[in-house]
């Protein structure tokens, strides 16, 4: 039975009366002399999860805009889609079988947590320099390059930490050079047009990476091994239903969700960098230092921290998390000199998403977009044209946080 007009009706109701509410809800808001910030965003969510039901209400009563006015009409919302999408295709693996879905979870999440180390560093550049980096994808790029070659090429054989680690001294070293050379002079009162100039320079660095690395290393893909080896195991007993197993290139968690080896792996060095990141910015010198810049860079050199300084460190560990985004990847996917395109892409949709110089936003956003691909590209039945519609997803999210809340989730008009 073909349900698929009842699919995109519902799909057009939502569309339609969360436009409605996005427009409406915010000139109700300020005819009553009340705060609009949120007003867009929640009459969208409201209007799409419940039409005119739940907008009548609102504009007649105009309640106080907090979190959960944005939360749970979201959560009613995506619900909706679910039915929607339910009622079209019956028979599709997202509606019919739990395990399949709890399994694209959680490697959307995983996926997510690596997503938001990269743009944490995006994130970092900004909060400090004021400068969005166009060559982040290519320090991704390097982070993943430097894995290889140490391992497949200079020392064959060598352990994959000192790998990552070498990545990481490599891209931060070429942060640090080229915020020296190149960015210093535009907060110097060097540069008449700083922002013009950040952008082009940049994108120099970015174009000048990809095409040494593509003369050096060639146009071939490679791809490095595993780091580690899963253990296998199976407990507790064959006969039970909650069984871990793992065999040396994925982890089967309860005979439901599938973990790939790389990923996995990836993951958990992420979530380390992450740990090890917020304990650098909240409990050591330099860390607080770089917050203080952050947030106020006249106050921060009055108490005599150095400006200068702290913009080198920000921009150089904003370059060594992308390359360690790369460099814990490359076991996972093929690599080339243009492998950093999309990644820097999702990074500039996540930075949007989670508010421009956010730190928590970065990784909330990167969560965010990495469920949002996850369930998208498992619900769709073709293989080849779910992982196309992959970066689709990405610039409708851009879109909609755009639209909806441009300052971001966690970011602040200025």
């Amino acid at each position: 039975m073909d349900n698929s007009g009842l699919f995109w009706s519902i799909v057009l109701w939502m569309i339609v009366w969360g436009a409605v509410g996005g427009v409406v809800t915010p000139r109700v808001y300020l005819r009553k002399d009340l705060a609009t910030s949120d007003a867009k965003l929640a009459g969208a969510f409201v209007g799409a999860a419940g039409g005119p039901f739940g907008l009548v209400p609102l504009w007649h009563w105009a309640p106080v805009l907090r979190g959960r006015w944005t939360l749970w009409p979201a959560v009613a919302a995506v619900g909706l889609l679910v039915v929607a999408f339910d009622l079209g295709d019956p028979s599709n693996l997202c509606v019919t079988s739990g395990a399949f879905v709890a399994s694209q979870l959680t490697n959307g999440l995983i996926m997510g947590t690596i997503y938001g180390l990269m743009a944490l560093g995006l994130t970092l550049i900004f909060s400090i320099l004021r400068v969005v980096s166009f060559a982040h994808g290519e320090f991704y790029m390097i982070g993943g390059m430097v894995v290889y070659y140490t391992t497949a090429v200079w020392l064959p054989g060598a352990p994959p930490l000192l790998a990552v680690a070498v990545a990481c001294a490599v891209t931060f070293a070429i942060g640090a050079v080229f915020e020296r050379l190149f960015l210093r002079p535009m907060y110097s009162g060097g540069v008449e047009r700083p922002i013009e100039y950040a952008i082009l320079v940049t994108f120099g660095l970015a174009f000048f990476l990809q095409y040494t690395v593509q003369a050096l290393a060639g146009a071939s893909p490679v791809k490095a091994h595993r780091f580690f080896d899963f253990p296998r195991l199976r407990l507790p007993g064959a006969h039970d239903p909650w069984l871990l197993k793992s065999s040396a290139a994925n982890l089967t968690l309860f005979d439901t969700v599938s973990i790939s080896n790389p990923r996995f792996t990836a993951a958990l060095i992420s979530i380390a960098t992450l740990l090890a990141l917020l304990y650098f910015l909240y409990r050591t010198w330099p860390g607080k230092a770089l917050r203080a810049v952050s947030q106020d860079q006249q106050a921060a050199a009055v108490a005599g921290i150095d400006p200068d300084r702290m913009n080198m460190l920000a921009f150089a560990l904003g370059g060594m998390l992308a390359g360690l985004s790369g460099a814990t990847l490359v076991q996972a996917f093929s690599w080339l000199p243009q492998v950093g395109m999309l990644p820097a892409l999702r990074s500039f949709v996540i930075v949007v998403l989670g508010g421009l110089g956010s730190l928590p936003g970065a990784f909330l956003g990167g969560l965010i977009v990495g469920l949002v691909e996850a369930a998208g590209t498992g619900c769709i039945p073709d293989p080849q044209r779910a992982a196309s519609y992959i970066p689709a997803y990405g610039m409708i999210i851009l879109t909609l946080t755009l639209l909806l809340k441009p300052t971001g989730l966690f970011g602040r008009a200025e």
